[in-house]
């Protein structure tokens, strides 16, 4: 709790951490001395004198711990190093998941996460863990249970014993929309009492809610699946086993599809990149390339506007690979739709924003994953180690 409130203020006074936290001054002097004594805090000069003694200030010390965030995807793995303010120190990529053995593909991973530490001059005993993401849903003590079909060699597959394995450090599991939301929290500059939501458009569809800095994960953490919600019951099957999911009837896949049925010459070798050609005419105002992602972005409005009528929420972030190459398109229609039909429109406005890191933002959100655990730890859910 006291980390936490540091971290999002930036500078605190001691007497403001009392002020936040509701702890007393012996507490807050207690554990402050802790945090300081263990490299966590440093005292950071002093604040405007209110008539007494200048209150000395207090601020994270960022070098003295890291996190890894590993994103795992068909179209591509990503991977970034945090420091404990949340700042990237390094990041990389590597070819998707493709028709590779998943240990193999979790090998070069790993090595590659290794390089990077070792040329950022980073000590390995600084490194609290490493958050994997994957696309959901999500078995925590295991990983990837019920997986879209290109993905099927990663089902049931062990994935936190063997990147533990790998690595020789805790991991955490969590699906990509849930990361992004944690990502937002600890570096997009959310307020940590704000009901806020990411709505994250990758592969598939998803979203992630925190309220008052606590994630919201559901009965088995796999909370915010807004793309398996039907729009229309005699739409296309999704592979969910549900028919016409917003996924199915607006996701990267059903634009790609359709756009290959109307002849548009496509020559990506994946979804993902038959997609960003699209996404490219689109905004050069090609048709029908424009048409068909306008009509995507109306639909992927509905599920916002149905995530933001359920929750209630005050803010919603827009991310993912697709936001990355098309939110001029996605953000518009999205805070239109918002504006005129959410329901509690009358009572408080929402707020809709773009990531700053939406190309990246699972692999941000998996090593803030990390630091949340460690700076903001709540009660873990079935499966969920805190990581010490």
């Amino acid at each position: 709790m006291v980390l936490d409130a540091i971290r999002a203020a930036g500078t605190i006074s001691r007497v403001e951490l009392t002020q936040t936290t509701g702890l007393t001054g012996a507490t807050i002097s207690t554990v402050v001395r802790r945090l300081i004594n263990d490299g966590l805090v440093v005292e950071s000069g002093r604040g405007e004198s209110t008539g007494g003694k200048p209150r000395v200030l207090l601020q994270l010390e960022p070098s003295s711990r890291y996190a890894i965030g590993i994103n795992l995807d068909h179209a591509g793995i990503h991977y970034t190093v945090a420091d404990l303010g949340g700042s990237i120190v390094a990041s990389g990529s590597l070819p998707g998941a493709g028709s590779d053995s998943p240990r193999s593909v979790l090998e070069r991973t790993v090595r590659d996460v290794d390089a990077a530490l070792e040329a950022e001059g980073i000590d390995r005993s600084k490194v609290l863990g490493i958050g994997f993401v994957s696309p959901g849903p999500i078995h925590l003590p295991v990983g990837m249970t019920f997986v879209p079909p290109f993905m099927q060699p990663w089902a049931g597959f062990p994935l936190r014993e063997t990147v533990e394995s790998l690595s020789g450090l805790p991991v955490l599991l969590e699906n990509d929309a849930t990361a992004s939301a944690i990502g937002e929290y600890w570096v997009g500059g959310v307020e940590h009492t704000t009901a806020f939501g990411t709505l994250f458009l990758g592969t598939g569809i998803g979203a992630g809610v925190l309220v008052n800095g606590a994630v919201y994960r559901g009965a088995s953490s796999n909370a915010g699946e807004i793309g398996h919600v039907c729009i229309d019951v005699g739409g296309p099957m999704c592979w969910c086993g549900s028919r016409g999911c917003v996924e199915a009837v607006a996701g990267p896949g059903a634009v790609v599809r359709e756009a290959l049925e109307l002849g548009v010459p496509l020559t990506g070798s994946s979804v993902a990149e038959n997609f960003a050609e699209l996404a490219a005419a689109a905004k050069r105002g090609e048709q029908p390339a424009r048409g068909l992602l306008e009509r995507s972005a109306e639909v992927v409005a509905v599920a916002a506007q149905t995530l933001a009528n359920i929750m209630d929420l005050g803010h919603i972030v827009l991310t993912g690979p697709v936001i990355a190459i098309a939110a001029e398109i996605y953000e518009p229609a999205i805070a239109a739709q918002l504006k005129g039909t959410f329901f509690a429109r009358l009572n408080h406005r929402i707020r809709v924003a773009v990531s700053a890191n939406a190309a990246q933002a699972a692999a941000v959100g998996g090593a803030a994953l990390v630091l949340h655990t460690e700076l903001a730890p709540r009660l873990p859910g079935p499966g969920r180690p805190v990581i010490h």
